[in-house]
Parts: C-alpha cells; structure tokens; sequence
C-alpha cells in the first residue's frame, strides 16, 4: 500500500475487533481502572497496603506539578552571598538544615547553594570566607515541572535541591528531592523536622494555601479563625474524610463556608496534601 492511500476496512474492522477484545480482557483503559486493579490485587492479598500506598503514590507523582509540592518563598531559610562563612552557624544550629539557597538582594534572587558540608570544610581553613565563594551552582525549574521529569532530572545531575521559579524569572519557591520522594513513600521524618504552624501550613498567596492533612484540626482553626475541632477527628485529614464520607481522590474538592478543600494527593489509607482556597 502506497502512502497516499487511505486505510483499508479491513485494518480499520482490526482495530475495532482490538479495542472490542481489549475491554472483554479486561486491561485498564486509563489511570483509574489500573488503580481499582491494583485495589482488587490488594484486596485478594496479592499486594500489602503499604506497597499499593506506594504504587499509588508513583502514579500520581507524574500528575502532580513542582508549584503542588513546593516550600513559599517566604519560608525560605535563607542566606546572603556576602556573608562571612563564621557568622552562619547559630543559623545552622537552629533550623539543622543540610543545604541553604544563597540570595543576592531579596528572595526573590537566588544565585546559588550553600551546602553546610562546604561551610564547615572551608571555616576549618578561613572563617573570613564569603558563602559567594564556596556556593554551588543553583538549578532552576518552572513551576510548571511535573514531579516525575523533575525526580529523574535530580537523581541524574546528582542534586538535592532546585529552586522554583515563576513566569518572570524570580524565585517562588524551593522544591528537594526529599520532597518529591515524599509523594510516593509517604512522610518522611529526621531528627531535624519540626512539627511547628509551618511545617502543616505553606501559603501559597493570599487566598490559596498547602496543608498537610496531618495538620492537627486545632492549629488549623487557630491559624485560619475558625471553628472545626469536634471529638470525631483530630486531623485536617480526618476533618474531611468525616465530612465526605468516604476516603476522596486526588481532584475531590468540599466547599464549607468560604473555604475550598482540594486533595491533591491520596490513597487508600489516608489524604496526604490539601490544597485549600478562601474564596470571595
């Protein structure tokens, strides 16, 4: 057959006869009926909750965006290129970090990366040293990144940390390899995380802001002034799970008051990541 010639009704019937055996096999046709699979797999005991959790996770990894996951600008733990490496340690000591974006003037310019390995190793030889002259190299990513182009990019350039940046250039945020592996293995803890407002509430902007659905309902109702802690739940989490009624997916949304809930990621077991907007 040349190519100017139009498909034969044969390859045409073959194609049909191909999807018609493909839903009688059964195969998943998108991403929710490979999910309600690997539930069933779950259910007969040929997966543990623990590994579909995890799959689970993987999944929605590809569908989650860099500005999802990422830490605001505004609680950036920061540090200025002109500093003198012997003045860094009581910052250090306090918030135990092991990598620090290094700015310019504000925030919003973020010229490289402080790791505290090179601040120690270099203050050994000469506390005068500038962080100006050991920084890394920064790497900048749009904040339209989807997470899984982002993991690979990290695992191969051999980086922990990028910085986020919106549409004109200025930083917006930070984003970790930690951070990403999170959404797929679930929360992952060190001697260093704090369990303070921060670390459960990111803003995003003025109306719109991340939560950890672990984020205990009374630090929620003290942050935002409301009135939600009941006796049936202690979590945000537990909070809209008790008002849906049933465990939601990643898109579900509940609207109370002039507050939008939005999951951005679940499983099976719990919610993980809330996107919540005050609306007008």
């Amino acid at each position: 057959m040349s190519e100017g010639q139009p498909p034969s009704r044969h390859s045409s019937q073959k194609s049909w006869i191909g999807k018609i055996g493909q839903l009688l096999t059964g195969e998943p046709q998108d991403l929710d009926d490979l999910l309600e699979i690997l539930r069933d797999a779950r259910e007969n005991h040929l997966l543990d909750t623990d590994a579909l959790s995890m799959i689970e996770g993987a999944l929605q990894v590809s569908q989650l965006r860099v500005r999802d996951i990422m830490i605001p600008r505004v609680q950036m733990v920061v540090v200025p290129k002109d500093a003198e490496l012997d003045t860094l340690f009581p910052l250090v000591t306090q918030f135990g970090h092991s990598r620090y974006p290094v700015i310019e003037e504000d925030r919003s310019k973020v010229v490289g990366i402080l790791l505290v390995k090179d601040l120690f190793a270099h203050s050994l030889q000469n506390k005068q040293l500038k962080v100006e002259q050991i920084m890394r190299p920064v790497i900048l990513v749009p904040e339209s990144k989807r997470l899984n182009v982002l993991l690979k990019e990290l695992r191969t350039k051999g980086n922990h940390m990028a910085i986020v940046v919106d549409e004109y250039g200025q930083a917006a945020g930070l984003v970790t390899i930690e951070d990403v592996l999170e959404q797929i293995v679930g929360e992952i803890e060190d001697e260093h995380d704090e369990q303070d407002d921060e670390s459960y509430i990111l803003q995003r902007n003025e109306n719109e802001y991340m939560i950890k659905a672990l984020t205990p309902i009374e630090e929620f109702d003290e942050y935002f002034n409301t009135h939600l802690a009941t006796d049936e739940y202690d979590t945000v989490g537990g909070f809209i799970v008790n008002e849906m009624e049933h465990m939601p997916k990643k898109g579900e949304s509940l609207t109370v008051d002039n507050m939008r809930f939005e999951i951005v990621r679940a499983d099976t077991r719990r919610v993980h990541l809330v996107k919540l907007k005050l609306l007008e």
